[in-house]
């Protein structure tokens, strides 16, 4: 595996935040991110839509294995130098349903958190342009 295309929220300034910080970290593979409703990520992965991307982070490798939810994330830990510890512990069976519960938390309330910490998506930044 050489590459993860992580498939994310543009409009939401959590999502947008987190890619921000994600490529500012030493990677294992090379990260690429794509709005999870731009055409070239639908062309990429035509099963976007069906895999709510607009309520759950999604993630593909370049081998075509995907992950959704908490194991998207468990991934995305993966690929980060710094991080790659703490994958192995939220994927290990004792930690992985914490794991499902914070990031469903989390997911389910990303715009709320966004509009609180006052982070602005990616799709608002280039408007303002």
């Amino acid at each position: 595996m050489n590459t993860l295309t992580i498939f994310y929220d543009a409009r939401c300034g959590l999502c947008s935040r987190f890619r921000r910080w994600m490529l500012d970290q030493a990677a294992y593979v090379r990260l690429q991110f794509l709005p999870y409703d731009s055409p070239q990520a639908l062309r990429l992965c035509p099963a976007l839509p069906s895999l709510r991307a607009d309520q759950e982070i999604v993630v593909l490798s370049d081998d075509g294995h995907l992950w959704q939810g908490a194991g998207a994330w468990v991934m995305c830990l993966w690929a980060l130098r710094d991080f790659r510890e703490w994958s192995q512990r939220l994927a290990s069976p004792a930690m992985q349903s914490i794991a499902k519960k914070i990031v469903h938390l989390i997911s389910s309330n990303r715009l709320t958190l966004s509009s609180l910490l006052r982070l602005r998506g990616d799709r608002s930044e280039e408007r303002r342009v």
